[in-house]
């Protein structure tokens, strides 16, 4: 069956990249919407805790429990939930049911009313009909339900198999439903706004910012503006950051593809997501097309079981080489944290044909990441270079926990005292000995990523960088 071959295709890619929260989310939510409601809550359990107040994960672990008669659990849930400004609709809906279901139709009535007005989306004219309410016509609802019930509300069941097939079209997504339009950025940032990785700009000067600006001269030499840059490395070391800098560099659109903007419980739509992703970019050139944890969509094929996964990879391949449509104008970063995942293909020239390692920043890129984050903060002195050398092996992720730890430090300082105080070096430096590098985890890794799978000299620069 289609579902259950896209079920392991998402396992498959999550086997590989297991606190990869949207992928995690994605195979979640179709657990869910093909009525495999105890999977769906061990997913979700998963991903609580790399997202624990996420309320569309409390929300999806809710309906699990409800859909298998854990009412009391799905309530506690709901309850808490529904106090929370950002309340999902389905939130709302679903305490409209077992508000419902206890008898209480009154609140019942309030709660589908809220959710109607969060997401009309949401609405349900069976539902609607047994509290009462004006139904909302919705394209989810199948005109033969109506005869389904004779909405007295008496003996009501909470998911009947009415319910499961519209849980199953709003968690799962309709087959027939549009691909995704993801917002085109325009990033105020630029390079002058990433600390150190001047080798890194360099080469993407080379490859992406230098054929925008002579475009005439790479003509002339049959070179085509466009191309891929994959970026690999720990992480919390400025990936993202780095690419969405390239964007406001160049003046260009920046279009931020995450796993759920693509994978799809439906076979074929992953694919049609992944060329309508890429139809956008070019109608939008410039564009810098970014992929983040690109080894999910991306995955090596010899260690996907099935068929749906090979599918994405190859319509990836076929994107990225213009097979249908020409990319000129497109400007493709990727980044992942596991490289050794990646299809091969995917390094042939033409595709990602530079790779380059993004290392925890050096001592003179530590001071300078810390200069950036330090703006606009009150600050007395600071020897950034002392810091930094207090803080060798720490990513940039890490060093924004230094300083958010010092400012914290200082908050409690400046409530007692009633006056803000300036943040010091020994602000800073006493933060930063509580703070552990998050990079040595990863490396332990790639060290045998790079020793004994080195094909190519792929790893070189890891060698480089743990022989320092």
């Amino acid at each position: 069956m289609a579902g259950d071959d896209a079920i392991r295709a998402l396992r498959d890619a999550l086997r590989l990249s297991p606190e990869n929260l949207p992928l995690r989310r994605h195979l979640a939510s179709s657990l869910l919407g093909l009525g495999r409601a105890e999977d769906a809550e061990a997913e979700f359990r998963a991903a609580l805790p790399l997202a624990p107040n996420d309320p569309e994960l409390q929300a999806g672990l809710a309906l699990a429990f409800a859909q298998q008669g854990k009412y009391p659990l799905a309530l506690v849930i709901v309850e808490g939930l529904i106090q929370r400004p950002d309340a999902p609709a389905r939130a709302w809906l679903l305490s409209a049911r077992l508000l419902l279901r206890s008898g209480n139709q009154v609140e019942a009535a309030d709660h589908y009313r809220q959710a109607v007005a969060i997401d009309p989306e949401v609405a349900d004219a069976n539902l609607a009909d047994r509290l009462g309410v004006r139904p909302v016509v919705s394209d989810l609802e199948d005109d033969e339900d109506d005869d389904d019930d004779d909405g007295d509300g008496d003996g009501i069941e909470l998911f009947d198999e009415d319910d499961d097939a519209l849980v199953r079209e709003v968690w799962a997504g309709n087959a027939g439903a549009p691909g995704p339009e993801i917002d085109v950025e325009r990033p105020a940032l630029n390079f002058k706004d990433v600390g150190g990785m001047e080798g890194l700009k360099e080469e993407i000067r080379i490859k992406i910012i230098h054929p925008l600006a002579h475009p005439d001269l790479y003509r002339a030499y049959g070179k085509p503006i466009g191309g891929g840059i994959l970026l690999y490395g720990p992480p919390g070391c400025g990936k993202t950051h780095l690419a969405r800098a390239t964007a406001g560099e160049i003046h260009a659109g920046f279009l931020a593809v995450g796993i759920n903007d693509v994978l799809d419980m439906w076979m074929g739509n992953s694919e049609r997501n992944l060329h309508e992703v890429f139809d956008q970019a070019r109608r939008n050139t410039p564009c810098v097309l970014f992929f983040d944890e690109v080894d999910a969509l991306a995955a090596s094929r010899s260690d996907l079981k099935g068929g749906a996964g090979r599918q994405v990879v190859n319509q990836f391949l076929a994107e990225t080489d213009g097979v249908q449509d020409r990319n000129d104008g497109v400007l493709i970063l990727a980044a992942t944290n596991a490289p050794w995942h990646l299809d091969a293909a995917f390094r042939r020239p033409g595709r990602f044909d530079r790779i380059l390692f993004v290392p925890p920043p050096d001592l003179a890129a530590r001071a300078a990441i810390l200069r950036v984050l330090c703006r606009g903060k009150p600050v007395q002195d600071i020897d950034f270079d002392h810091i930094a050398r207090k803080t060798d092996g720490f990513s940039g992720a890490d060093l924004k926990a230094v300083l958010d730890v010092a400012i914290e430090r200082k908050l409690r300082e400046a409530m007692k005292a009633g006056v803000p105080k300036p943040l010091t070096t020994k602000d800073l430096a006493s933060a930063a000995s509580n703070v552990k590098p998050s990079t040595r985890e990863w490396f332990a890794t790639a060290r045998n990523y790079a020793l004994y799978s080195n094909q190519g000299g792929l790893y070189d620069e890891i060698l480089k960088h743990l022989k320092r």
